[in-house]
């Protein structure tokens, strides 16, 4: 055993650790001298490195695209919004205030701290660092150290334009330093975000009152509705920005941890991750890229997108499309988080998962070990008790049937597509009452403690 460590070792640093994987399964097959002597590696040994190296520099591309790439969309959030100028503030080369980094914070806006240089980092924990000022927020920009946002500047050092990307909305911090600031956390959904008011600081509205054909008084009345953790997708395509009962028809930003091996990815489940990733970046971060959806041309039920042609977007440059390889690669590799222990009871999760399992029916949707169908995961309203009004709003008229894994990272503003019941305990209750379960109290108490252990 002692020639085997060694010589596992030696390769370890040659190779990696992909080469390592490689070697325990010869061992296990009982073929170490052939890889211990002086003869050739086994035939796909190379090939397996080479693989190796390759799936990591996708995964590496496809993170820096999720952290770091706008798409082009600066031509709409900077451009065309001006949002920038709101940012800078008038004593930076804007107009209003500017954003301190205590306002950014405020709305939702998160820090990542690894990109803060210590003497920094150290200087705001002494409060030598005025978080009231806009330039403290623009020299964060610089460093790229506002998740989600990245700010373009000229040589002087003004900023001309800002753009978003997928982590505005789709990542968060551990707040390690201090509330909303802290170590990345890719995937988890900004609950904190009011996109709403990130929007409604834009100087020049006008690119949304064209879009939807109303005024800006109706616009702003519209984002203020939304509030935190919350956008509304498909108003951009029916302009329906409130539900018949006269609340906002936004709903709450999903998380984009813990797809692998689930089909349909999005609420009302309009298609792939992939497709979901084409649909944002063109349509919603108004990228520079190519797109097709041609249930989008349905005047009657899309007639935004269809008056705009959403459906045939094209660009002569796309700075879409070539991304969407890697940005879908690194995305499937974020692992839903696990809970910790404290958040959970596990005696009575035992319990509730044979509850779960059994009389309460859960996995007839909800099936193991993804926590959605195999396949086409979507159930119509009516199986759910639910109204139709956001399913209705998609071009599948279904609802997904949403994965369990990480609820405790998404528990934030409710649950449901909006939000709708704000604890697990009054999502039981109302399957209890749907299903007609008969469920006890002390069942429902460890069903709830079952699915906060997922």
């Amino acid at each position: 055993m002692d020639l085997i460590a060694k010589v596992l070792g030696r390769l370890a640093m040659v190779a990696g650790a992909a080469l390592v994987l490689y070697l325990g399964v010869v061992i296990a097959t009982g073929t170490l001298a052939a890889v211990s002597g002086t003869s050739a590696r086994p035939p796909g040994a190379a090939a397996d490195v080479r693989n190796a190296k390759s799936n990591r520099a996708l995964f590496l591309r496809g993170r820096r695209i999720f952290r770091f790439d706008t798409f082009g969309d600066q031509a709409f959030w900077g451009g065309a919004l001006q949002l920038h100028r709101a940012i800078a503030g008038r004593r930076n080369g804007g107009i209003g205030p500017g954003v301190s980094p205590k306002t950014a914070l405020a709305v939702g806006l998160k820090v990542d701290a690894t990109a803060v240089p210590k003497a920094t980092a150290a200087a705001i924990k002494a409060g030598n660092v005025n978080l009231n000022d806009p330039k403290v927020t623009l020299a964060l920009l610089k460093l790229n150290a506002v998740v989600g946002v990245k700010g373009f500047f000229n040589r002087r050092g003004r900023l001309t334009s800002m753009g978003i990307t997928c982590a505005v909305c789709h990542s968060t911090v551990d707040d390690s330093f201090s509330p909303g600031i802290g170590r990345r956390l890719d995937g988890w959904p900004n609950r904190d975000l009011n996109i709403g008011a990130v929007i409604g600081l834009a100087p020049s509205k006008k690119p949304l009152t064209d879009l939807l054909g109303v005024d800006e008084r109706t616009v702003d009345r519209v984002l203020a509705s939304w509030g935190p953790g919350k956008f509304d997708a498909a108003l951009f395509l029916d302009g329906k920005a409130f539900r018949p009962d006269g609340k906002t028809a936004a709903t709450l930003i999903p998380p984009a941890f813990g797809l692998a091996g689930v089909n349909l990815a999005t609420y009302t489940g309009w298609g792939t991750v992939t497709y979901w990733n084409a649909f944002v970046a063109n349509l919603e971060m108004h990228g520079r890229g190519n797109f097709d959806d041609d249930r989008l041309d349905d005047a009657r039920q899309f007639p935004v997108a269809a008056r705009n042609r959403f459906g045939h977007v094209r660009n002569r440059r796309d700075l879409i499309t070539s991304k969407l390889s890697a940005l879908h690669f690194y995305q499937l590799a974020i692992p839903a988080p696990k809970p910790p222990r404290r958040y959970f009871n596990a005696a009575a999760a035992r319990r509730g998962r044979a509850i779960f399992n059994g009389k309460g029916r859960c996995q007839t949707c909800h099936m193991q070990p993804k926590g959605t169908q195999t396949g086409w995961n979507l159930v119509t309203p009516a199986e759910i008790c639910t109204d139709a009004f956001a399913a209705g709003r998609s071009a599948t008229g279904r609802y997904r049937t949403t994965p369990l894994d990480g609820i405790f990272a998404r528990s934030k503003r409710g649950f449901y597509h909006d939000g709708r019941y704000p604890t697990l305990r009054s999502v039981v209750e109302h399957y209890d009452s749907c299903q007609n379960l008969k469920l006890t109290p002390r069942e429902k108490v460890d069903l709830v403690q079952y699915l906060r252990s997922r």
